[in-house]
């Protein structure tokens, strides 16, 4: 990270800043990998500082092709009278700052050091007095490169007798634990030993872990552990590029102890610290206090800084990767309210919120959201409501490509929309790649991150769907997954989901989609279609030869519920009924259809419908079976069996043979 621009940032008056350079602040931190804390902290010196926002902001920026860098908060401190190092002859811009301060430079000639007094601190604050300690002074090698490699060395005496002898000697540390090679140091353990050895398995007790970084400057180091406030029990200066940090980690034993660690280090890592992991063993050694190193001091630091055991370091670890929103205060908002999102489907749904569809299987759902595709990359009305212009993605996970794109382009053509905006669509055909959506929307979001996108449209979600339908917790989890494509890249969310089984005319509307009531409970806004039962007059005069009529019925978060919409499906596209004939009409499964019309009565029109819709959908290497059709229509077998006994020559001319196949097992009939 460039020295130069934290100067700068210093430099920079927060209440003199307007919100564009204020924020252009921030991003230029994010680009140059600087944490969001950096900038939150600067912004507190501002009147306008809302807690929280920082943070906000910061997991909303994304990388691009024309970011902002470190180079703007130089020019905004130049522009205010601040010069950068090398353009006033006191350093070069690329040169490196080595010096960290008086505090930090371990010469011999810094100030008087009291070297036994850190070795007895030390051992005071890390060990009890019965503890047997590990450390290695005099057994040391040099190997090829000529580096000094440590020994075994002593790891039989207590605490209390090293403290003891300092205290007999307090003028010379040699006479207490033997005189150390000047180019080489000296080492301790920082965990007891049972006194009959130095490996994993001599270790007592799990109590500290060892981190260590040589990758960023002291100052960077010492500032990092005091802000995540490790639970440090001693901090050493090592003499060389680093600081050697004694963390609690107070393990019941071995397996814990290394649980514990690997997430320390971890959570190091994601701050922004590479961590030496040859650190992670209970029986490692680390510099110790109160010899010198090359003419360097290994000298102590600190001791008891940050919190004062990992449990309680724990909870403050897992506040600060909290990601949930900082909580406001109404009172904020009295004079100004924030500004509600654009409508994108007038009086249905906001951009940036989430829809469901819900309907039967004979419905004609697939067709529906591509004509609001097309309304809203048209700025069309759909089904009677006024939709913004915008580009919009459709994620078909059921269609052929080229059925989907010709579906389009019919569905167009029977509107009577002038094709001027086609741009505005986006198809992602994922028909056999469909991987479950936790898996899928990262990769979607990073497909339309940026790209100006108004809605997205996931058809259908049985493709993806993760967990059991019925169970509660499983289908919030899934459902979370659509709130992060909204949170994420500003789009609505649009999805569908078919009926459960059994007549649906005497539930609401919110009730009917199948499994757990999450679905109706989630989304902002949840349209259902159920279809209409008609007489015997309207079938035979007023609906076209194989129309269905359909009733919309709302749950809205948002607005007021919608008067109920009739249309009819007159392939390939839903025509709202303007003459009021369906007006009338029940609902199938309700108590008035089942006065008026046996439910099972349909046309030979429904009837081919029906097939021909579950075999486009079923099929697979040009087979299909009854079974499938069944379950995926909602219907029972056998009247998938009449079906297809009814159409035989009309289903051969145009799909192909239709055959039995039985099992030879016990006998059984197989499927058709």
């Amino acid at each position: 990270m460039n020295a130069n621009i934290i100067s700068a940032l210093k430099r920079l008056d927060v209440a003199s800043l307007n919100y564009d350079e204020w924020l252009n602040v921030g991003l230029a931190l994010h680009a140059e990998g600087y944490d969001w804390t950096v900038w939150d902290d600067w912004s507190k010196n501002d009147s306008r500082y809302k807690n929280g926002e920082c943070e906000r902001k910061w997991r909303t920026f994304r990388g691009n092709s024309n970011p902002v860098t470190g180079a703007t908060i130089i020019q905004m401190a130049k522009a205010r009278g601040w010069t950068p190092y090398g353009e006033d002859g006191i350093m070069g811009w690329n040169d490196a700052i080595n010096d960290d301060g008086d505090y930090y430079k371990p010469r011999m000639q810094q100030k008087p050091w009291d070297a036994i007094g850190d070795f007895m601190a030390y051992l005071k604050a890390v060990f009890k007095p019965d503890d047997r300690i590990g450390y290695v002074t005099n057994d040391v090698r040099q190997d090829e490169e000529g580096e000094w490699k440590p020994g075994r060395g002593s790891f039989d005496r207590t605490a209390g007798e090293l403290i003891e002898s300092l205290e007999r000697h307090p003028d010379d540390l040699g006479a207490t634990i033997g005189d150390w090679k000047p180019d080489a140091g000296a080492w301790i353990r920082f965990n007891p030993l049972d006194g009959t050895g130095v490996r994993n398995e001599n270790v007592v007790a799990f109590r500290y872990a060892l981190v260590e970084s040589d990758e960023m400057t002291i100052a960077e180091q010492e500032a990092l552990y005091r802000k995540l406030e490790l639970p440090i029990v001693a901090l050493v200066h090592s003499g060389g590029k680093s600081l050697h940090a004694i963390v609690h980690i107070d393990a019941p034993d071995y397996d814990e102890y290394r649980k514990r660690v690997d997430k320390l280090y971890a959570f190091l890592q994601g701050h922004g610290m590479k961590i030496d992991r040859q650190n992670r063993n209970p029986s490692r050694l680390s510099r110790l206090p109160g010899v010198t190193r090359c003419g360097n001091r290994q000298y102590l630091v600190a001791t008891n800084i940050g919190r004062s055991s990992w449990l309680e370091w724990l909870d403050f670890a897992e506040g600060l990767e909290d990601v949930l929103p900082s909580m406001v205060s109404l009172a904020d908002y009295r004079n100004a309210p924030p500004a509600l999102p654009e409508e994108l489907i007038e009086g249905i749904l906001r951009r940036g919120h989430k829809m469901l569809i819900s309907g039967s299987s004979k419905a004609g759902k697939s067709f529906l959201l591509m004509e609001l595709c097309i309304a809203l990359a048209e700025g069309q009305s759909w089904l009677g409501f006024k939709c913004r212009q915008g580009k919009v993605l459709y994620v078909n996970l059921e269609i052929d490509p080229a059925s989907c794109i010709n579906r389009f382009l019919k569905i167009y053509e029977a509107l009577g929309i002038p094709m001027r905006n086609m741009e505005n669509i986006a198809i992602w055909n994922l028909r056999g790649h469909a991987i479950p959506l936790n898996e899928l929307v990262p990769k979607l979001i990073r497909r339309i991150a940026n790209q100006g996108f108004e809605a997205v449209i996931i058809d259908p979600i049985y493709k993806v769907i993760t967990g059991d339908e019925n169970n509660a917790s499983d289908m919030g989890a899934f459902c979370n997954q659509f709130d992060r494509i909204c949170d994420e890249t500003g789009c609505s969310t649009i999805y569908c989901h078919h009926h459960s089984k059994g007549a649906q005319g005497a539930k609401r509307a919110m009730d009917r989609a199948s499994g757990s009531g999450v679905f109706a409970r989630d989304p902002d806004a949840q349209l259902d279609m159920i279809q209409l039962v008609l007489s015997d007059d309207l079938e035979n005069n007023v609906c076209d030869a194989g129309s269905t009529g359909w009733r919309m019925e709302s749950s809205l978060r948002e607005f007021a519920n919608i008067k109920p919409v009739n249309f009819w499906f007159r392939y390939p596209i839903h025509v709202i009924d303007n003459s009021g004939e369906l007006t009338k009409a029940p609902s199938e499964g309700s108590s008035e259809a089942n006065l008026s019309k046996s439910p099972n009565r349909t046309t030979r029109e429904e009837r081919w419908q029906t097939l021909d819709t579950g075999f486009n959908v079923c099929v697979e290497n040009g087979v299909c079976r009854v079974q499938d059709i069944a379950e995926y229509m909602g219907v029972d077998e056998k009247t998938i069996r009449k079906y297809v006994k009814e159409f035989s020559d009309e289903f051969h001319n145009t799909r192909g043979i239709i055959t039995r196949s039985r099992t030879a097992e016990n006998g059984e009939t197989g499927n058709e």
